[in-house]
């Protein structure tokens, strides 16, 4: 599985995982669909459920005018998704980060998700 699968896997799992008690496991599984996880699938997936607190507060601190709670939900999950590789993963360059969220948008969003998702995470790199 390509990295790319694997973030779109990871989106769907955590989209699950923010509206049920499914144990991740089971969300992985239900996703996957008989492929085979990856390493770093499961990464990606259990590294922002473990570190969903500082992720949410980092969020939280760049966004003007909105809160988390405000914002539509598949929005949510590719920003929550996206700072956790900006932040704990730094051997993914972070252009790699911002367009491949962006992609995760036009698939899953709207129109206007990845110029949002876009503005938002542009000011994790502008550190």
């Amino acid at each position: 599985m390509k990295r790319h699968e694997a973030r779109e896997k990871a989106l769907q799992a955590l989209f699950q995982l923010d509206s049920t008690e499914l144990p991740i496991e089971q969300a992985i599984e239900h996703v996957l669909e008989e492929q085979k996880s990856t390493a770093f699938l499961e990464q990606l997936v259990r590294g922002t459920i473990e570190h969903k607190e500082a992720i949410d507060a980092a969020l939280e601190e760049k966004l003007e005018n909105w809160t988390l709670s405000r914002l539509p939900k598949i929005e949510r999950t590719v920003l929550r998704l996206s700072v956790y590789e900006l932040l704990y993963m730094p051997d993914t360059p972070h252009r790699v980060v911002l367009n491949e969220a962006i992609e995760l948008c036009k698939v899953f969003g709207d129109e206007k998700s990845s110029k949002f998702v876009n503005g938002v995470l542009s000011k994790f790199t502008q550190q």
